[in-house]
């Protein structure tokens, strides 16, 4: 199949909605193979079987995986060199956020936070690079947020984690560098996209969703929320070799909040 990403085999965290079966679908659009792993495993199948769908048998496939587990993310790996025939595209999407301020958020939260947002990328990098220096040039691209770069008083452990993305992307880039891997490592660092994560949100504030999207609307310069394609094609071009060139860098795609 013809694309930008043609001939890539790639793995997706968190597929099974919003961002991560957004990233899936624009890469197996783009000529990718794709794994889709979920602790949802049902998820990660159904955006697979809507994939194989449009697209044909072989190009989608999906798996339960717990992020957090390193024999999970064997299995994952595992599934990845049979089915897809290889890795060279790992896409850690995965996260979670959680509740409190720096008085208020409770501890066992705060640890939950770093295990699914950073523990799973730690786990996943160390399981992938071998299959993944069997078939580079490869690219590793991690999902980060905005707020692991500006901060805010009510969410210290989502801050801290996605901050450690950011860094560990960095120095999982030089590393591979240093060895001559050919294998490139950074982040993207979304602000509000319109997933079934606002819909969440909406409901905990008894908000209508449209007047939330425009409540958060008005915090971003651009003056609108962004759509799951809006980071998906990103993720398209790290994954292809149009970025050869980058890596240890990050992306950030948050319609201008950053520069004010």
């Amino acid at each position: 199949m013809a694309g930008r990403c043609a001939g890539k085999l790639a793995l997706v965290t968190g597929a099974a909605q919003g961002l991560g079966a957004g990233h899936a679908r624009r890469l197996a659009e783009e000529g990718a193979r794709v794994l889709c792993t979920d602790i949802n495993g049902d998820g990660a199948q159904a955006t697979a079987a809507s994939i194989v769908e449009e697209m044909g048998a072989g190009h989608a496939y999906g798996i339960q995986h717990d992020v957090t587990n390193p024999d999970d993310w064997e299995r994952a790996i595992e599934t990845a060199d049979a089915e897809l025939g290889g890795l060279n595209v790992l896409v850690n999407n995965a996260g979670i956020g959680v509740a409190g301020n720096i008085e208020t958020c409770k501890f066992e939260d705060w640890q939950r936070c770093f295990s699914v947002n950073v523990d799973s990328i730690f786990h996943g990098c160390q399981k992938a690079l071998p299959l993944m220096r069997e078939h580079a040039p490869g690219s590793i691209i991690n999902i980060s947020s905005i707020a692991g770069l500006i901060a805010s008083d009510t969410m210290p452990a989502y801050n801290a984690s996605k901050a450690a993305v950011w860094m560990l992307s960095k120095s999982i880039a030089l590393h591979c560098a240093k060895n001559n891997m050919q294998i490139r490592s950074n982040s993207i660092h979304p602000t509000f996209v319109d997933t079934p994560i606002l819909d969440g949100t909406a409901k905990a504030h008894s908000l209508d969703k449209d007047v939330l999207l425009e409540k958060l609307a008005r915090q971003i310069p651009l003056k609108f929320v962004g759509e799951p394609n809006d980071i998906a094609n990103a993720v398209v071009y790290l994954a292809s070799d149009e970025s050869r060139f980058m890596t240890g860098a990050e992306i950030k795609l948050d319609g201008g909040i950053s520069a004010m």
